[in-house]
């Protein structure tokens, strides 16, 4: 139970200080944000309904994944999309850089999220059969 704990208390912190600065990036100098994600323009200029819904969307799994950390028994239901939200972006992330169509700093990001779908199974694994019959 410490181990599911940890990691989705982790997760959570850990996602949130990576997403929440996204927000802002349009603030920024398009001359920085080339240098520092090697993107010509400014993510979230073409179609910023995508990008910051993509943002908030995600922001709000790092907030379930620091409810989950709270009770991993209760929440533990919650674990199987949570890892489906990881492998999303994981498998998105290695199939564009594959084809050539995303940056390896995102796809590093991407793979950072591969790492944390294996953790949150096996924190769901882990958590088994204690769960209660309430989600």
């Amino acid at each position: 139970m410490l181990f599911a704990q940890r990691v989705f208390h982790v997760a959570g912190i850990y996602g949130l200080a990576v997403l929440l600065p996204q927000f802002f990036i349009e603030l920024l100098p398009p001359e920085f944000v080339k240098q520092q994600l090697g993107e010509e323009i400014v993510p979230g200029a073409v179609h910023p309904e995508h990008f910051y819904g993509f943002i908030g969307v995600a922001a709000a799994w790092q907030v379930a994944f620091l409810i989950i950390a709270r009770d991993p028994a209760r929440y533990r239901l919650i674990m199987i999309p949570g890892i489906l939200e990881k492998l999303s972006f994981g498998v998105a992330g290695l199939a564009l850089f594959a084809a050539g169509r995303l940056t390896a700093t995102t796809t590093f990001f991407g793979v950072i999220d591969l790492v944390w779908a294996a953790l949150f199974f096996v924190a769901f694994r882990k958590v088994g059969n204690e769960a209660p019959d309430t989600v």
